[in-house]
């Protein structure tokens, strides 16, 4: 198939969506589809229009001189549909966030001409983009339009759903893993019984909620003090670094803040730890929970978040309603090593279902659904 992808940021900007996607085109790339990216994002030195290469991938830029580099064009639909028109394209694959003003104007670039549309949400819409988005629907009625909606996970799903009553179906386009990047065949550092070693991958900033995953841990430390002692691996950087270094040095939790790590870097950590945690909870997906679950390690995060699409509570992990619960999970986990074992054992012995091979797939099945609908 001739598949493009339309994403407002694209590499070199680096962030969950252009990760995402650059491994999605890869994946369906070395499965023999045709595959290229348009995005409102410049690429190196400063290049903001026409033809680039990443990674081998195609690249049309359509990019605009603005303030921290805004992925706005005035031009969207007619400068897609060009695109479009140029190199043709069997189905259209736009990524979208909360705000995405090209990637939602490349979705009327596509409707114009007749082009099959897969729409992917890649954040929850919170209280204010519902009412947004069901109005512009009221407006516009874009859901008559035949395109396909997708989220990545359950959780990002059921808000579109109740804001677009008339969408025939919102589907989910989970994010996807390569199994083997992630495994490992080195033996892990073994655990000693009076310890407990927690890790947590996340960008340190205010929606990540590192202060609440501090405060979870040392309140889990306190309840286990006489029996355990508890570590923490804190792998990422960000704007509130400094601040949750301090908060950690206040509660008095041992935790060492690695800053970013390379993928093999990441996995020595993992190796050396017990259990993976994540406090967020405007998390869409949870990448790096995916990927600690598939090194093997249990995971303890949210309920309301997209990981219970990977994490069954009380089987390779534990979802907790609030942050509280989140440092019970831990206490449970510190004070019992069998139920411990058992969810690492779990993880070991199943790989999860967001493997590329299973997300191309199903892909190729919401392409052939947009297209029906187009016919």
């Amino acid at each position: 198939m001739r598949i493009v992808h339309v994403t407002d940021c694209y590499l070199p900007r680096t962030g969950g969506i252009e990760t995402q996607v650059r491994s999605l085109a890869l994946a369906q790339r070395d499965r023999g589809h045709d595959v290229r990216v348009v995005t409102a994002s410049p690429g190196h030195d400063g290049v903001r229009s026409g033809p680039d290469l990443v990674d081998g991938i195609p690249v049309e830029r359509i990019a605009m001189s603005l303030p921290g580099e805004l992925p706005i064009h005035p031009r969207t639909r007619s400068l897609v549909a060009q695109s479009l028109r140029g190199r043709g394209a069997d189905v259209v694959h736009v990524h979208a966030g909360v705000i995405s003003p090209f990637a939602w104007g490349a979705v009327r670039a596509a409707h114009g001409l007749g082009v099959p549309t897969v729409v992917t949400v890649h954040s929850v819409w919170g209280p204010l983009a519902r009412p947004a988005f069901r109005g512009s629907d009221a407006l516009v009625r874009w859901t008559g339009w035949g395109v396909v909606l997708t989220a990545v996970s359950e959780a990002a799903a059921q808000p579109i759903r109740s804001a677009l009553p008339r969408a025939t179906r919102v589907g989910v386009l989970p994010n996807g893993i390569e199994p083997g990047d992630w495994r490992d065949t080195r033996p892990r550092v073994a655990r000693d019984a009076g310890m407990l070693r927690v890790v947590s991958v996340l960008r340190l900033a205010p929606r990540k909620r590192a202060g609440a995953l501090l405060r979870a841990i040392s309140r889990a430390a306190v309840l286990l003090q006489t029996d355990v002692s508890v570590t923490a691996t804190i792998i990422g950087d960000g704007p509130e670094r400094q601040r949750a270094q301090r908060l950690a040095e206040r509660l008095g939790v041992a935790t060492d803040f690695t800053g970013r790590l390379t993928r093999e870097a990441i996995k020595d950590r993992f190796r050396e730890s017990d259990i993976f945690v994540q406090a967020s909870v405007r998390e869409s997906f949870g990448v790096a929970a995916l990927e600690a679950r598939t090194f093997g390690l249990p995971v303890i995060a949210r309920l309301q978040t997209g990981t219970g699409d990977f994490v069954d509570s009380g089987v390779n992990g534990i979802l907790a309603a609030d942050d509280r619960g989140i440092a019970d999970a831990i206490v449970r986990l510190g004070r019992d090593p069998r139920v411990l074992a058992d969810m690492w054992d779990y993880n070991l012995d199943h790989l999860p279902d967001q493997t590329w091979d299973h997300v191309c797939a199903l892909a190729g099945d919401y392409y052939r659904e947009a297209g029906v609908r187009n016919a």
